[in-house]
């Protein structure tokens, strides 16, 4: 008499590659939906009112008029340092002010103070952005001598410039160092360093071209 025959079930098991497959797909949308949620987390650190808008708003100001005058002495000067000099500023800033204006659009903050002007460094608005315009910060050129500016050329136009820059990126400088002591964001902290040792450096640089003109 023959025994009957058991037959067991087939238990099959996954293949160590789709193990493997299967938890890096989890991985991949666990880090898909934290940075999904990162950019949101962020976007709330920063209000209008807050040291970071106001440094964004008022530095890309700042900067926009060291590019105006940093490209306005390219046309008017031959000497290839003073030419250098320029474009890595206007260069830089351009950079500097797309960074900030990004960060200004992720916080959902206004491009503009309609209270005015460097009000996150402790200073009055003087009752509103027209009151308070652009040249009520410091360091940036009066209207008559961003004119004195475009009429000169030359030896004459490069003096001009490096006084002007100079007391530009003393205020540009001073500005950063500001807004270290007011956030906590490391990002602002990043750039605000970045932007105090480069036009540092560029200060005492341009104090060395001017004495080289004899017009420290």
């Amino acid at each position: 008499m023959t025994e009957p025959v058991v037959t067991r079930p087939v238990v099959t098991r996954p293949a160590r590659g789709r193990r493997a497959a299967v938890l890096l797909a989890a991985l991949v949308l666990g880090v898909a939906a934290a940075l999904a949620v990162l950019p949101l987390l962020r976007s709330g650190h920063a209000d209008a009112d807050s040291p970071e808008a106001g440094f964004a708003r008022d530095m890309s100001t700042h900067h926009a008029q060291a590019v105006r005058m940093a490209m306005d002495i390219r046309d008017r000067t031959g000497d290839q340092a003073v030419r250098t000099l320029a474009y890595d500023i206007a260069t830089t800033q351009s950079q500097q002010i797309g960074m900030m204006t990004a960060w200004l659009d992720e916080w959902g903050a206004p491009k503009t103070d309609p209270r005015g002007p460097m009000r996150w460094m402790g200073h009055a608005g003087h009752g509103g952005a027209q009151a308070a315009g652009a040249e009520s910060m410091p360091g940036m050129a009066t209207p008559a001598q961003l004119r004195a500016l475009d009429a000169a050329s030359g030896r004459a136009a490069e003096v001009l410039f490096l006084r002007l820059m100079i007391t530009h990126h003393r205020a540009g400088v001073e500005m950063a160092k500001a807004v270290l002591t007011r956030t906590g964001d490391e990002q602002v902290q990043r750039l605000a360093r970045s932007m105090a040792a480069a036009q540092q450096s560029e200060i005492t640089l341009m104090e060395g071209m001017l004495a080289e003109r004899s017009a420290a």
